[in-house]
């Protein structure tokens, strides 16, 4: 039987509990999933491209489940990326009525560059829906505590970015 090789892309700048909840999810789903860190200097990433890698690597290694998780940078189309790891599921997490819009638009868009790779999307859990690296980035920027959203280890790593 061929190996089920799934996909999760972001930014993960930085990587919140919303995002290891589906990574958690996810193992459960495929053999192999490739954690796909988006070099996206349009984002004016926080974290530079090796700081946002080393810290999913360290997230990804304190979770457990059936499927083998890789950590690797990518850039240009999510489908050319999917194609390059064997891929045959990209995972996309939704917290809302927002993401659902954006995300039927963009797995349209990819089922038209490649048919053979399906799109699964996973519900986020309650706790985790108001989540946004975004909102993470500016929580801690003006003083605010991110301990519900973040793992220690990456408050740790917010908080030194800031200087405090």
């Amino acid at each position: 039987m061929a190996k089920r090789v799934g996909l999760y892309p972001g930014t993960f700048d930085p990587i919140h509990n919303g995002h290891t909840d589906i990574i958690g999810r996810a193992v459960k789903l495929v053999d192999r999933l490739v954690l796909g860190v988006a070099i996206n200097t349009g984002k004016g990433p926080m974290f530079s491209l090796e700081e946002r890698v080393a810290i999913v690597e360290a997230e990804a290694a304190a979770l457990t489940g059936g499927a083998e998780i890789v950590v690797q940078p990518f850039e240009g189309l999510t489908m050319h990326f999917a194609r390059e790891v064997g891929a045959n599921v990209i995972v996309r997490g939704l917290r809302a009525v927002a993401d659902f819009e954006f995300e039927f638009q963009m797995t349209a868009m990819n089922q038209q560059l490649d048919r053979e790779i399906e799109t699964v999307f996973l519900m986020a859990d309650p706790r985790h829906q108001a989540i946004a690296s975004k909102l993470v980035k500016e929580i801690v920027s003006l003083g605010g505590d991110v301990t519900k959203f973040v793992s220690p280890r990456v408050k740790e790593a917010l908080l030194s970015k800031v200087g405090r």
